[in-house]
């Protein structure tokens, strides 16, 4: 059996057993941990997903201790003006023990859903399906000629272009 579940922004696939690396949670080495947004439940053949969790879904583990990450160079460098500025960055994650994965309250697998979904879709009357939603882009309307011809009379006459100016002619010498 296997879950996947999310903490800290990212998601992680757990076994019961398993050892696993995250980021650091406020708690001591030793104490319980639950995590309560199950995506996943992998049973053999049998595939839980939740939308977006499963429901009563949860997987419990032991915080063993805390880590250092690998250290992360940062190197700064701006060409012909001698600048280097080297640091670096080790992130702070706990190891935690995966002991239980509780899956109560078990949601459909996905095959059951989708069966589930195709007899609902047959039952719906075809009339009751949402209509689609009118696109940005219209067709133009054709304007009434009476309102045609009263914007034609309505316009001003355009300017005429005037003539190019006319290159100065060169002082005569005296």
């Amino acid at each position: 059996m296997y879950a996947v579940v999310s903490s800290g922004g990212k998601q992680y696939r757990v076994e019961p057993g398993s050892t696993l690396l995250m980021e650091r949670l406020s708690s001591q080495p030793g104490a319980s941990i639950l995590f309560d947004r199950v995506l996943l439940i992998g049973d053999g053949d049998e595939v839980t997903v939740g939308t977006p969790v499963v429901a009563g879904a949860t997987v419990s583990g032991t915080v063993l201790g805390e880590e250092l990450g690998p250290k992360l160079v940062i190197f700064k460098f701006k060409q012909k003006v001698k600048y280097r500025r080297r640091t670096g960055h080790r992130q702070h994650l706990l190891r935690v023990r995966i002991d239980e994965i509780n899956a109560d309250g078990r949601a459909k697998t996905r095959t059951r859903a989708k069966a589930e979904a195709a007899t609902e879709e047959a039952e719906a009357p075809a009339a009751a399906s949402p209509k689609p939603r009118a696109t940005r882009a219209r067709t133009a309307k054709a304007k009434p000629e009476a309102s045609v011809q009263a914007e034609a009379d309505t316009e001003k006459p355009k300017p005429k272009r005037r003539a190019p100016a006319k290159p100065k002619a060169e002082k005569a010498e005296e």
